[in-house]
């Protein structure tokens, strides 16, 4: 009997056999497409969520103008506390930017992915944008180069990004109705005029899903970004998915609106409430019948440096880099073998998955009747549970059920340890991060204290050190398997306690 993948057999899962609520584990997530696709995608961390547990991503800011104008944005300079889209440290010249790279490339070997995202609109920058991957396409051919676009002028500069090889584009599309649009976009800039209100949004949607299309036809995969705006648009993301996947699009990314007031934005000078945890995973739920859907992203600072997750921009300003001696040839063969690991890691991990799935599987085969629970689980990468609670400044959210581990999303926490013999303001910080891991049953981390133990035990949720350093969907679904085992999925929680984010 062939068990390796939850509630599936192999050859289901070759064949591309999913539930809507996802494929048998998350490594298992792009399976059913075709080889070349696969390719493209293997050390994406932005487009596959396997990858993103092992490979690392970069943004460079070299293009500050913006053609239109969001509710939820305002584009800061200098604001290294803040981990949000639009916002930088410095701005670069393409050749700033070039360097910038090379000295990363050198120091992080696993970062395989250059993404120009802003702070303002790449293609509304496009000399700056354009001779930056020009540089790039010669000088770091390893590397793959993402745009990120508003797609107001994307159908016009299609014919170039084919020209630099990017096979990665990601849009903002927010809604796929001018009269949705006219309460997100107060104007844009189009042929030197400012047009504003639902005509400006009309324009914007158009070029938006032609860009698309155009793209899509030459081969290239395209990513779709919506933020979720409770109110103004959250009832309509499900259309806006159908039809970007009619236009060819390959993944849809539902974001959370990110509205501190804080911030300046009109959204959040309004009040305007982002949505709760689980009103988002609710609506990519409802997404994922149309399309795949993208759970792990961290809507990153134009300037992030590192895995998702992390941002190690602080150690590659440009003061720094300016003073680095680094030997590009033997970066470079650094490079390639740390990759070599990475995927002698990665395989090793998927000959040793199984033993749990196939408990998982025996209950499915008993007709034994469980509820889904959700846990969340502490990881610094590599797709392993390798991290201790105290120094988790997120955890990443799975559900298991008697069919299938799938992943969630993340919820960001407060940094409970600080270090050194004691912890901070502990139990402020303890209480925060129980209620934003509010919903799960469970916690998994390679090491927790006694003090969080026991507070997270009285909250119902349940700590569990026993499986460090093992593959996180293994280790979801052995827990799952054992607390089904104990009798303790046989009686639903209250409804108070299943509630997530509320």
């Amino acid at each position: 009997m062939e068990l390796t993948v939850i509630g599936q057999t192999a050859g289901e899962a070759a064949e591309g056999g999913c539930s809507s609520s996802g494929c048998g584990g998350s490594s298992d997530q792009l399976s059913h497409l075709p080889e070349h696709i696969r390719a493209k995608v293997h050390n994406h961390p932005c487009y596959s969520e396997e990858a993103h547990h092992h490979f690392a991503r970069m943004h460079v800011a070299v293009a500050p103008a913006c053609n239109i104008q969001c509710h939820y944005c305002n584009r800061k300079y200098d604001c290294s506390n803040e981990s949000r889209p639009g916002v930088v440290s410095e701005v670069l010249t393409p050749d700033q930017a070039v360097k910038k790279v090379m000295a990363v490339a050198a120091n992080i070997p696993q970062m395989t992915v250059l993404g120009i995202a802003g702070p303002g609109d790449p293609l509304a920058n496009p000399e700056r944008t354009f001779e930056t991957f020009r540089q790039l396409t010669e000088k770091a051919p390893d590397i793959k180069l993402c745009v990120s676009t508003n797609g107001l002028t994307l159908p016009d500069q299609v014919e170039e990004l084919c020209k630099h090889n990017i096979d990665h584009v990601t849009i903002t599309i927010n809604c796929v109705d001018p009269d949705v649009g006219a309460k997100i976009y107060p104007w844009i800039f189009w042929n030197n005029r400012r047009i504003k209100g639902r005509k400006g949004a009309e324009i914007l949607i158009k070029q938006q899903q032609k860009g698309l299309k155009m793209l899509t036809e030459r081969g290239i995969l395209v990513k779709v970004n919506s933020v979720m705006i409770p109110g103004v648009n959250d009832a309509h993301l499900e259309e806006v998915s159908k039809v970007v996947k009619a236009n060819g699009a390959f993944l849809h990314n539902v974001m959370p609106l990110i509205a501190e007031a804080e911030h300046g934005t009109f959204y959040g000078v309004m009040g305007q409430r982002g949505p709760t945890h689980g009103e988002l995973q609710a609506l990519q739920d409802q997404c994922a019948g149309d399309m795949n859907m993208m759970r792990h992203c961290r809507q990153c600072r134009a300037d992030a440096v590192g895995m998702l997750g992390e941002d190690r921009g602080d150690e590659f300003t440009m003061d720094k880099v300016e003073n680095m001696e680094i030997d590009y040839e033997s970066a470079m063969q650094r490079r390639a073998e740390y990759h070599a690991s990475i995927e002698a890691n990665r395989e090793a991990q998927k000959q040793q998955s199984g033993q749990a799935f196939v408990a998982l599987s025996s209950l499915q085969l008993k007709k034994k009747e469980t509820r889904p629970v959700l846990m969340a689980v502490a990881t610094s990468g590599g797709g392993v549970i390798n991290q201790h609670f105290g120094h988790a400044k997120e955890f990443l959210v799975y559900e298991a059920s008697m069919t299938d581990v799938r992943f969630i999303g993340y919820r960001k926490v407060d940094l409970y340890c600080s270090g050194g013999d004691s912890c901070g303001d502990a139990e402020t910080t303890l209480q925060k991060i129980i209620r934003a891991l509010e919903g799960c049953e469970a916690v998994l981390c390679s090491k927790i204290g006694y003090e969080p133990w026991e507070q997270l035990e009285t909250a119902g949720i349940q700590p569990n050190g026993e499986h460090a350093m093992e593959p996180i969907e293994e280790a979801v679904a052995a827990v799952y398997a054992e607390m089904a085992g104990n009798g303790q999925l046989d009686e639903a929680r209250e409804t108070a306690q299943l509630q997530i984010g509320a």
